[in-house]
């Protein structure tokens, strides 16, 4: 019987504005190749969002602004090895891109792509992530005013 433990990870949501348009970057998983959202497990001493904004420098060569409150968060379960799976709760912090870098450590073993909030909603396979996706535009908005 697979054993099931749970795990807080942290990830980053780039986002560029473009032509009034917010785009965001997908990036595909190492092991399934299915798109996701750069993200990873804590490392101390850093903070959840300072480990974010990391983890989509290391996955996708992506610099920016990283919010320092979470967007939300999602679950999705991570295959550890053949017998042991891990529910994973991912806090997602919102990162404005101001670079992609032209190297970066993981870009090898990953493809990226920029496309619209709707596209990437529809794009990733956990529905927690998807519902995210779709609300980055209103949550801006609400930045905005505050």
């Amino acid at each position: 019987m697979p054993t099931v433990a749970e795990y807080a990870q942290y990830a980053a949501l780039p986002y560029i504005r473009l032509d009034g348009d917010i785009r965001v970057c997908l990036i595909t998983s190492r092991g399934t190749k299915r798109w996701i959202i750069p993200k990873g497990w804590p490392k101390p001493p850093f903070e959840p969002y300072e480990q974010a904004a990391r983890e989509a420098e290391e996955e996708a060569g992506l610099v920016g602004e990283i919010s320092t409150d979470p967007i939300g968060s999602y679950t999705y379960r991570k295959r550890l090895h053949f017998f042991a799976s891990a529910d994973c709760r991912v806090a997602v912090y919102p990162l404005l891109v101001r670079v992609q870098r032209e190297r970066w450590p993981e870009q090898a073993e990953r493809q990226f792509t920029w496309v619209s909030v709707l596209e990437a909603a529809s794009m990733v396979q956990e529905p927690d992530l998807a519902r995210l996706l779709s609300f980055l535009p209103d949550w801006l908005d609400e930045q905005l005013t505050i």
